[in-house]
């Protein structure tokens, strides 16, 4: 009788050995480096232009035995492993994060609430106690992690502390009713641990939550258990949240406190922002023009942000976020104003495909602009 392995056993498995993989692998190999951060030094080494060599030996600067040399480092230069093993750690991550809920999710009822809530635990204390263990002192600055694997390893602690709080709430309702404390008490440990371990990828996880605590907060529970979101409540959250993330990214530049923070705050309050822009075009119908001139306000900022910063990036957002914002206001005019039929919709199509070519053309012209400041 053959006995397949299950699905949490494979993502265990899987998980463990990613890890396993970059833990015991050869400190050296001829042809490879598996070193990470490369310095400058190695940047030069392995990038000689041989061109030049050559002339030098044309000219009787050097030796043939040197040239020989030049070339034969050039053939066996060494490259980085970085991305490669940064894939594999974010891989294992992810295995065992996933193993860990399919285990919860097929085997609640063999293996008990109380072991699994004291495996979570144990892993999630682990990771902490590592990483409280071999951290870097504190600065308001960036500071580097101490080694290639403490960033997954917090990673991994973080997200087992999110999961043990959230089966603690599903299972026993530790919090009663109050899921704004459920959601609120993780926002802060996240908060917490990406300031003091300085993590970017924690940060985005308590802006996530932030985002989960604002909208249970003021939302009510008839509308949850009802599953409508059509509230104003939730647009005018929205606004007063992404209005609030993007200042914590501009005072976070201005003050220096982790001013590599900022960019994550405006990212999120940027989006957060412009959908909350465009909801309240699509629910105050005779208001929208109200809220396209709101919107074409926090464009131009941005518009400003993305020059100063020479960000192509925030550059495309908030253009395609506008091109959304233009192409309601003007279907809104074609068919609600001036009534048109069938003329109406063959102007549609030729403004989707004028203002398409329009679109490209001028994102391309601004992508050259931006790299010649």
């Amino acid at each position: 009788m053959l006995v397949y392995p299950s699905s949490e056993l494979i993502f265990f498995c899987g998980g463990f050995g990613c890890f396993a993989m970059v833990l015991l692998r050869p400190p050296h190999k001829t042809g490879l480096s598996y070193n990470i951060c490369s310095t400058f030094n190695d940047s030069i080494a392995t990038h000689m232009d041989t061109n030049l060599f050559r002339k030098l030996h044309a000219e009787g600067l050097i030796s043939e035995a040197a040239l020989e040399r030049v070339a034969t480092a050039e053939k066996n230069k060494l490259f980085s492993l970085h991305w490669e093993l940064r894939s594999i750690l974010y891989l294992g991550v992810l295995l065992v994060s996933g193993g860990l809920g399919i285990l919860v999710y097929k085997n609640i009822d063999t293996i008990g609430h109380t072991a699994i809530l004291l495996f979570i635990a144990a892993v999630s204390a682990a990771g902490f106690f590592y990483c409280i263990k071999n951290k870097l002192p504190f600065s308001t600055g960036r500071v580097e992690s101490p080694n290639s694997f403490f960033d997954y390893i917090l990673l991994l602690a973080c997200l087992s502390f999110v999961t043990f709080i959230g089966y603690l709430q599903y299972q026993y309702h530790f919090f009663g009713n109050r899921y704004g404390l459920a959601t609120f008490i993780p926002m802060v440990v996240l908060f917490f641990t990406a300031y003091y371990f300085d993590h970017l990828g924690i940060l985005s996880l308590a802006i996530t939550s932030l985002c989960a605590w604002a909208g249970i907060t003021v939302t009510p529970t008839r509308i949850l258990q009802d599953n409508d979101f059509n509230s104003n409540t939730i647009i005018f959250t929205g606004l007063v949240l992404g209005a609030g993330l993007i200042a914590i990214g501009a005072a976070t530049r201005i003050r220096g406190l982790k001013a590599h923070f900022a960019f994550t705050y405006t990212n999120f309050g940027m989006h957060i922002l412009f959908i909350s822009l465009l909801a309240g075009m699509f629910q105050f119908d005779t208001i929208y023009f109200l809220w396209f001139a709101v919107l074409l306000g926090a464009a131009f900022y941005f518009y400003m942000e993305a020059v100063r910063s020479k960000s192509f990036y925030m550059l495309l957002v908030l253009t395609l976020y506008v091109y959304i914002g233009l192409s309601y206001v003007i279907i809104r005019l074609l068919f609600y104003t001036i009534q048109a039929d069938m003329g109406g919709v063959y102007l549609t199509f030729m403004y989707f495909i004028c203002t398409a070519i329009g679109l490209i053309l001028f994102l391309i012209r601004m992508n050259k602009k931006l790299k010649t400041l």
